[in-house]
């Protein structure tokens, strides 16, 4: 997590209180799956003046007062309503070496451990904080106990023997700050880890939520890449990323060699940025697919996950995913000979269809070119020769102005000119369809692709009945290809050499960017106000700082002070934002939170909510060590040194002009030789008879250049390879979620489905319905 917002983080929280009802844990009893969960919030800590102390910020703040909330509505979701009903138990605060960490026992018996991560002591950004949990979760949680073991005198050859069998039946599910799911998406996933041992990872169907013309973009983008992409990768070969969103990892193939100890490398070249930093999902299933595991797609297993809504957001988001992608890819088909023998998964023929996907997503901004080109023609009624040249003309200024120009800029460039081309492809695809009921034929280039195209999207629709639906978004899906394939390429080269995250970062911590003079206050903050304003002058103690607006209101009245006397100076309206359209949980948001100078960040957290006390522990030494050394190794944070970010700065300037020079120098090669073609048409071109909408032959034939012959060609093969795989790893999801419904123990939905209702002790449950349970080893779930 980072800055996540409200209803982000309530999806998250909520889904984990889920999967602790799914699973209860009971002890002395042996469960198939025994899980904890764990948060790690980056850069958790501010600053407060006049404070000796670091103290957590408003996100953070925020995250407890939900997590409170959540454990309440589970708590007494069964409880009659006139009930008196228990409190929410009392839970731990800890301080680490890194920060602190919230200590959760949830009402199921299972644990929520959120660490709070001080980036002044520690690593932050994302691929630290991976490092930090695939080492204190998997060497710490299952490795150290092995060797304290070993060093107290056990044999050791056994330990290896129960490590490595812990190891194979420990799973880590990685999610981000704003998944939803449901338990059964988790357990489908667990189950194929359980069947196929070879099975490093596993990730489910993403589904993207938001509102907007993005996101409805997205939606189809999503489905298509899951319907067809991730299918086809994971039928011929691997999938290539397991998206760090919902993914479900095996501990051995983490811990393998190779993998844990080379993802903690720290970038030091330029193109470590491009592939480790930006990508960071990616880089760890290529370390793993290089190893020799297999990672597969899982279509029954869903999880919903925000996507960007604005358009700056969305660019900014496949700027970081483009180049990140190209790299890894190229990373493995280098490596092509050496995986295709470790990896029997990855074969040479599925190397050569990654290669010619490769192939096929650098040449797509020509290949747009190339369609905007067509629709001029039709539109125009002009030369192909001369709307190939008018269709180059608007990308080719966008190149060239984007070197020079800011990326916020750039982007409203390309928003225009997304616009614009949205409306070129929608009138070139009235006139084409028009031009079809004028000549009654089908069979001319540009009829035959929207036809195909079509009918293509939609039968795989039909395949997939729950999201027939999306299909709506299609329309959307195709009016864009010109900003998503041509202009969104663009961007991300030239932007290449810019390794900011991108999203989420210009966005101010909660409360942050108003002050309090210049936030609309309700009555409750008013009365804090004015009461640390008065109790600062009298140099209160920090115990009456944090006492309740009714202790507080009272303090005040035996001071013959009011709320109103207290209150600061009316600030000039120009100064006052009050939208009152804003949701309630996004106005909960922006309140800033009530921070008293004196505190310590443990006594911040327990003055949040008398409903869920926060008693303070400590953490284990042994632990604690374990942290230091981790940190001390790994983790350390690190020293600016503007000298160095200067060279790294020139270093990937150079590295985007290079790979920036052969991506569209490649785009160029394909364009004039198409436009070459096109002007000796006369001598080079293939024959094609042109039929009536009966299928009847006009007499009359269509030349098509061997180039667009050759590119038609290679987009069908490739269309039908990846609806073959389609239909068979449909057929192979239907019968493994059948074979999950069979093995699922009914007792779960019926406590999911059904009322409660009172059980006689005496009667066996197991006898009458199976347990899930495939490995008799059980697992562990963290």
């Amino acid at each position: 997590m980072w800055h996540e917002t409200y209803d982000e983080m309530m999806k998250i929280i909520i889904s984990i209180f889920r999967l602790d009802e799914y699973r209860p844990k009971t002890e002395g009893e042996t469960n198939d799956v025994n899980f904890e969960a764990h948060i790690y919030f980056d850069d958790a800590f501010r600053d407060v003046p006049g404070s000796q102390g670091r103290h957590v910020n408003t996100y953070a703040e925020m995250l407890v007062g939900i997590i409170r909330e959540v454990y309440g509505i589970f708590l007494n979701i069964d409880k009659s309503l006139f009930k008196n009903q228990q409190q929410i138990p009392d839970q731990k605060v800890i301080r680490t070496p890194y920060g602190g960490r919230l200590a959760v026992t949830m009402p199921h018996g299972n644990s929520l451990v959120v660490h709070f991560k001080d980036k002044q002591l520690i690593r932050h950004k994302k691929r630290w904080s991976q490092v930090m949990y695939l080492y204190s979760l998997l060497g710490w949680k299952v490795g150290a106990k092995y060797y304290k073991r070993w060093t107290k005198g056990e044999d050791e050859v056994e330990l290896k023997k129960e490590l490595q069998k812990e190891k194979h039946n420990t799973y880590l599910l990685a999610l981000d700050g704003d998944t939803d799911f449901q338990p059964a998406a988790v357990m489908l996933l667990i189950d194929r880890l359980k069947l196929y041992p070879r099975v490093g990872a596993a990730c489910g169907r993403i589904h993207p939520t938001g509102s907007g013309p993005m996101v409805w973009y997205q939606k189809f983008e999503y489905a298509v890449g899951h319907w067809l992409h991730k299918a086809a990768e994971h039928v011929f070969g691997c999938v290539l990323c397991s998206p760090g969103c919902f993914s479900l990892f095996r501990a051995a193939a983490l811990m393998d060699d190779n993998v844990m100890k080379k993802y903690t490398i720290k970038s030091s070249a330029a193109r470590h940025y491009i592939q480790f930093d930006q990508g960071e999902d990616r880089w760890l299933c290529t370390l793993l697919l290089k190893q020799g595991w297999r990672v597969e797609y899982n279509a029954a297993s869903d999880a919903y996950t925000n996507a960007p809504e604005e358009f700056k957001e969305f660019y900014n988001q496949r700027r970081r995913w483009g180049p990140s992608t190209m790299a890894n890819i190229a990373d493995l088909l280098g490596s092509a000979n050496l995986i295709s023998k470790r990896n029997p998964s990855m074969s040479k023929p599925y190397m050569f269809y990654q290669l010619f996907n490769l192939a096929s997503s650098i040449l797509a901004p020509s290949t747009v070119v190339l369609i905007i080109a067509g629709s001029l023609t039709v539109l125009l009624d002009v030369h192909p020769s001369g709307a190939l040249i008018m269709a180059i003309i608007p990308p080719a200024v966008f190149l060239g102005i984007s070197f020079k120009i800011k990326s916020d800029t750039q982007i409203q460039i390309a928003a225009v000119m997304s616009i614009l081309y949205a409306f070129l492809m929608m009138i070139a695809a009235i006139v084409i369809i028009g031009n079809m009921v004028r000549d009654q034929t089908i069979m001319n280039p540009s009829s035959l692709f929207i036809i195909a195209l079509a009918s293509f999207y939609l039968f795989t629709a039909l395949l997939h009945p729950q999201e027939i639906g999306l299909v709506i978004y299609g329309l959307l899906y195709i009016l864009c290809i010109p900003s998503a394939y041509l202009l969104l390429a663009i961007y991300s080269m030239v932007n290449m050499n810019n390794v900011s995250w991108g999203t989420r970062e210009t966005a101010p911590a909660a409360g942050a960017a108003k002050s309090a003079a210049t936030t609309p206050q309700t009555k409750a903050q008013k009365a804090k106000s004015a009461f640390i304003r008065f109790f600062s002058r009298a140099k209160c103690c920090r115990k009456l700082c944090c006492r309740g607006s009714e202790d507080q209101e009272r303090i005040l009245s035996q001071e013959n002070l009011s709320m109103e006397a207290m209150e600061p100076e009316p600030q000039p309206q120009n100064t006052i934002v009050d939208d009152v359209s804003m949701p309630v949980e996004e106005q909960r948001r922006e309140e800033p939170a009530f921070t008293c100078p004196n505190q310590n960040w443990v006594e911040q957290l327990q003055s949040l909510s008398a409903d869920m006390r926060l008693h303070e522990d400590t953490l284990n030494e042994e632990e604690a060590q374990f942290f230091r050394e981790l940190m001390a190794r790994y983790l350390e944070p690190i020293p600016e040194n503007k000298k160095k970010q200067k060279e790294m700065a020139e270093n990937l300037k150079e590295l985007r002009n290079k790979i920036t020079f052969v991506y569209f120098i490649c785009n160029a090669f394909w364009l004039i030789a198409t436009f070459t073609l096109q002007v000796i048409d006369a001598a080079i071109f293939i024959q094609v008879p042109e039929l009536d909408i009966n299928l009847e032959f006009t007499g009359d034939y269509i030349f098509i250049d061997p180039l667009g012959f050759m590119f038609i060609l290679a987009f069908a093969l490739l269309v039908v390879v990846q609806f073959l795989a389609m239909l068979y790893h449909r057929i192979n999801t239907l019968i493994h979620y059948v074979a999950y419904l069979d093995t699922e123990s009914p007792t779960e939905k019926q406590i999911q489905q059904q009322p409660l209702i009172e059980v006689n002790d005496d009667e066996d449950e197991s006898s009458d319905y199976p347990i899930f349970q495939r490995n008799p080893d059980g697992g562990t779930l963290v």
